[in-house]
């Protein structure tokens, strides 16, 4: 990847705006801690009405509890969501379009990273499972609350590490060949392509769509790393983001009044970044967006 990314672009980008999103509704997957409590506490400071979308209740209290005596906007909610459970997603998704009138903002933030091999409720390996065929069902069932409310958007968290995997569609659950890097990277290579796909369909729907970096940043997500990575980890730690620097690509994808007319781009430090050539094939897009559904027993056109 070095021949990708400069220095600057993994470690820096801050970004401001006085936007508002008074009226607007928010759903935030994974919003109880890292990014997507940031996440939530900038987007509830604008004004707009947030569902925190977690699967840890207890931890989604506190930060709720945080959130609103910080931003001081009462209009937050938490809805239970587990991407390890397509059951899961199905029950919010009911929840959400039986309750909710519009939805003007999705974020798929939510994602694990460098697990032990394991599967979700469905069979599915763990990082591809959660990571991008959990936000591919929950964007599928919302789809037309989205466009129903247009102008929305869906942002989607990829991360510079797209370029550590390919997209293996003859082993997608890696059941014959695990490498839990490798395997995040195919997640994250997937985020990326399934944002291009969606643009495509999404096209003249006034929804539209958006891959992100958020730059190295100090989450719980490293929780799995092994000895060598942890090294390596305390070595760039003092260059790397905080929570609230790695949330400021999502809030300006998610704020930015120019982006109503772009779609489908990979974005990074608040602008837009450049992603591997695998990240770029629209063929594998389709190919993947194909399998998804079948995995998933959807149809989505």
């Amino acid at each position: 990847m070095s021949n990708i990314y400069t220095v600057s672009e993994m470690f820096i980008g801050q970004w401001s705006s006085s936007a508002r999103l008074d009226g607007k509704t928010v759903i935030i997957t994974g919003a109880n801690t890292g990014i997507g409590k940031e996440t939530t506490r900038d987007l509830a400071k604008r004004g707009a009405r947030i569902i925190m979308a977690c699967r840890d209740l207890e931890k989604a209290e506190k930060a709720h509890k945080e959130v609103m005596e910080d931003s001081g906007n009462q209009n937050i909610m938490i809805r239970k969501l587990d991407l390890s459970d397509t059951k899961s997603i199905r029950e919010f998704a009911e929840v959400i379009n039986n309750e909710e009138r519009a939805l003007h903002i999705l974020i798929n933030n939510a994602g694990i990273m460098m697990c032990p091999y394991s599967k979700t409720a469905d069979g599915f390996e763990m990082q591809f499972g959660v990571n991008h065929l959990g936000h591919f069902l929950l964007t599928f069932l919302l789809i037309d609350l989205l466009k129903r409310s247009a102008p929305s958007r869906i942002i989607t968290l990829s991360s510079m590490a797209h370029g550590w995997g390919t997209i293996a569609l003859d082993d997608i659950n890696s059941e014959r060949n695990y490498h839990s890097r490798r395997a995040y990277g195919q997640s994250k290579l997937a985020n990326i392509l399934f944002t291009r796909s969606l643009a495509k369909k999404l096209k003249d729907t006034g929804v539209t769509a958006y891959a992100v970096h958020p730059g190295i940043v100090r989450t719980e997500l490293k929780r799995h790393m092994n000895l060598g990575l942890l090294i390596m980890w305390k070595v760039v730690r003092p260059f790397t983001k905080t929570p609230v620097q790695g949330a400021q690509t999502t809030i300006y994808c998610a704020v930015q009044p120019e982006l109503d007319k772009e779609s489908g781009g990979y974005y990074s430090n608040c602008r837009p970044s450049r992603c591997t050539r695998a990240a770029r094939d629209d063929e594998m897009a389709e190919k993947l967006w194909e399998l998804s559904c079948k995995m998933l027993g959807i149809v989505w056109e």
